[in-house]
């Protein structure tokens, strides 16, 4: 299996989205960082700290950052971890449950006029749809 981030809690609460999770198939050795990239626009990217100890890791970003000034009805963004070298796909895929899109929801967070959720794609990887207007 491909080197990936495997989620194992994705906490949306209190304005931020808390993910915790174990490096897998790469040594979680050195520094990693959090990476949140605009779909729409790779070069957008987001960084933030992710506290690693053995293989485990845990990160946690605003919702608010996630507000474009340019952005349309709806955007999406997808989550990595990186140690620099690499970059690994933040998903869920060792624990045997197929299609997590359909059966795995998570609570919308409002802040304004954005709307945030985070959900598994499908191949199982976690990304964030960000809605703006608050009743979205």
């Amino acid at each position: 299996m491909k080197p990936h981030a495997e989620i194992a809690e994705v906490w949306p609460r209190d304005g931020y989205i808390r993910l915790v999770g174990r490096i897998h198939g790469r040594p979680a050795d050195g520094s990693w960082r959090l990476l949140v990239t605009r779909r729409a626009r790779a070069e957008q990217r987001l960084d933030y700290r992710a506290r690693v100890e053995g293989d485990r890791f845990e990160s946690e970003l605003p919702i608010a950052d996630l507000a474009v000034p340019d952005g349309a009805g709806v955007e999406e963004w997808d989550i990595h971890l990186t140690d620099g070298a690499a970059e690994l796909r933040a998903g869920r895929r060792l624990d045997d449950i197929c299609g997590k899109k359909k059966i795995m929801v998570f609570p919308r967070q409002l802040t304004q006029d954005l709307s945030v959720r985070p959900y598994y794609t499908v191949k199982d990887n976690l990304s964030l749809e960000c809605r703006t207007g608050a009743a979205s």
